[in-house]
């Protein structure tokens, strides 16, 4: 497969990859173009040792990780829509409910557990992967995927549900 249709099939999984990082749709589409410039302008970097998307995917975690830096430095920029205060009506799904508070409490984790955490259950990297992508040893990931999983749990409120246990 050429380069460039590679890069191509890989584009919705950057999209989506970058969207859950940013939760913003106009800059996880900045990221990702940002990134397919920068993965084609350095193609003469990329060795043939890996997959090109887990290089991608490096890229990409590379170039939020130095905006979010550059962000933090500066200060957080509020929009005036943001600004506008909105009628406080519960949704009526509670589906909807339940999504938005994990999704409150996956923006709760830092950086390096949602980092982790989205390349394998959003993404569905393999943990061996997912360690590439982040360089990482496996067992760094595994403890962070693990401290992110007990983190959701406390910030969702599944720590008080009653577990399954398996009988032998």
């Amino acid at each position: 497969m050429d380069f460039l249709d590679e890069i191509e099939k890989s584009v919705p999984a950057l999209r989506r990859y970058a969207r859950a990082l940013t939760r913003n749709a106009d800059r996880a589409d900045d990221l990702v173009q940002d990134c397919l410039e920068r993965a084609i302008n350095k193609r003469g970097l990329w060795t043939p040792t890996g997959t090109l998307q887990g290089w991608l995917f490096r890229i990409l975690l590379n170039l939020w990780r130095n905006e979010a830096r550059t962000q933090r430095r500066r200060g957080e920029h509020v929009p005036i829509d943001g600004l506008l205060v909105e009628p406080s009506v519960a949704a009526p799904q509670p589906g909807r409910i339940a999504l938005a508070e994990m999704s409150r409490s996956i923006d709760k984790l830092p950086d390096e557990q949602r980092e982790a955490l989205l390349l394998v259950v959003l993404e569905g990297m393999s943990y061996e992967e997912a360690s590439r992508v982040l360089q990482i040893p496996l067992g760094t990931l595994m403890s962070r995927l693990g401290r992110a999983r007990a983190a959701l749990r406390v910030l969702t409120g599944a720590n008080d549900e009653p577990r399954l246990r398996s009988v032998k």
